[in-house]
Order: structure tokens, then sequence, then C-alpha cells
């Protein structure tokens, strides 16, 4: 799969299974799921399972079943890997 950048359409089942890491490269978890809003069909978090230590070092909100949430907002580009900017999940 070739890099996805913002405002790209791509099939939100490719997503699950990827491994997320911040700009800095360090790994924060994988991709368990997602999160939209009915209504609209927009993806509003990326359901982390998994997490490292370093995701650990964030104030994340949890779902249900205690896995991180990460606002989509913060997903910078969708290839090999998930990149999430740190500053906007914070």
């Amino acid at each position: 799969m070739s890099g996805i950048t913002k405002g790209e359409r791509i099939d939100a089942r490719s997503i699950v299974g990827r491994t997320v890491v911040g700009k800095s490269g360090k790994k924060i978890g994988i991709v368990s799921d997602l999160m939209y809003e009915v209504r609209t069909g927009e993806l509003v978090y990326l359901l982390i399972k998994s997490p490292t230590s370093y995701a650990s070092s964030f104030q994340f909100e949890k779902d249900e079943n205690g896995n991180y949430e990460i606002p989509y907002s913060a997903v910078i580009s969708i290839g090999d890997f998930v990149v999430v900017s740190e500053e906007d999940i914070i």
C-alpha cells in the first residue's frame, strides 16, 4: 500500500492490525478497531491495543474495553505504519 495522506479515501478495514508510530518513530501500539461518526461516516478515533511503554506516557482516553483512543485528526499518514503526531494526541 502506498502512503495515504489527509483527505484521501481509504478502506478503514485496511488500517486494523497496522502498527502505530509517532513522528519520532517510536512505536505506540497496534490498531485494533476504529470509531466513527455514524451519521457522516467520519473516522473519529483509532483504538489501540498492545500499547507500548511509550504510549503510557500520554494521557489517552480509553474505551470500555481498555483500548487507547487516538484522535484520527492526529494521523499524519498511513502506509506500512500509521504515523501520528504526538503533539496532536496529548
